[in-house]
C-alpha cells in the first residue's frame, strides 16, 4: 500500500497528498459518470418541455437518491430549479432536511436560489459543469456569476429591496425571539 506524503508550503500550512496514482483518476471518473447523469437530465427536460437546459443528480454512498431537471415551464413555478427539485426530491426519500451525508451533481453552476438550497441542505459536496455563462449566453439572467463578474446588464428583473423601518421591523424580529423555545432546527 502506498502512503501519503505531508507538504507543507512557504507560509507554513500542511497539507496530505496521497500517493496512490489512480485515486485522482478515480475520482474524475466519478464525477464523470454522475455529472453525465445531470446533463441527462438536462436534455430530458428540454426535450419533454418541462424546462430550461437544467439537470441535478444527487449522490448518497455513490447511489443515486434523486435524479431531477428544471420543471419550471411544466410546474409553473419559478422556483422548480433542477437542482431544487432533486433537493425536495432527495428530502422526501430520505425523510430529512439535512444531506449532509449527500453530494449534488449539476449541469450547470448553480444560481443563487439554487446555491442557497445547497447550502442550507448540508450537502458535503457540489460538483458542476458548465459555467454559469454558457446559460446567460443563451438568455437565463438568475446567475449572482452575472452580478458578480460585472456583467449585471444581463439582468431583466430590476427588484428593490428595502429593510423595513418601525413597528413592522419590530414584530417581524419577535418572532425569533418569541418562538426559540418552541423550534429546533437540528
Amino acid at each position: 500500500m502506498e502512503e501519503a506524503k505531508v507538504l507543507e508550503s512557504k507560509d507554513g500550512t500542511i497539507a496530505v497528498a496521497s500517493t496512490f496514482s489512480g485515486h485522482q483518476q478515480a475520482v474524475e471518473d466519478r464525477d464523470h459518470k454522475f455529472l453525465s447523469k445531470a446533463v441527462e437530465e438536462a436534455y430530458n427536460g428540454v426535450d419533454c418541455g418541462d424546462g430550461g437546459p437544467f439537470g441535478a443528480v444527487i449522490i448518497c454512498n455513490d447511489e443515486i437518491v434523486a435524479s431531477s431537471h428544471n420543471m419550471v415551464l411544466k410546474s409553473t413555478d419559478p422556483t422548480a430549479h433542477a437542482e431544487v427539485t432533486a433537493i425536495r426530491e432527495a428530502c422526501k426519500k430520505l425523510n430529512q432536511i439535512e444531506l449532509s451525508d449527500c453530494e449534488i451533481y449539476a449541469s450547470c453552476e448553480p444560481c443563487p436560489m439554487c446555491f442557497g438550497a445547497i447550502h442550507v441542505s448540508r450537502m458535503k459536496r457540489l460538483v458542476y459543469g458548465a459555467k454559469a455563462e454558457a446559460a446567460i449566453a443563451i438568455g437565463f439572467d438568475d446567475f449572482i456569476a452575472d452580478a458578480l463578474r460585472g456583467t449585471g446588464f444581463y439582468q431583466k428583473a430590476h427588484l428593490e429591496i428595502k429593510k423595513a423601518d418601525g413597528k413592522g421591523a419590530i414584530i417581524a424580529e419577535q418572532v425569533f425571539e418569541k418562538t426559540k423555545e418552541k423550534f429546533r432546527m437540528y
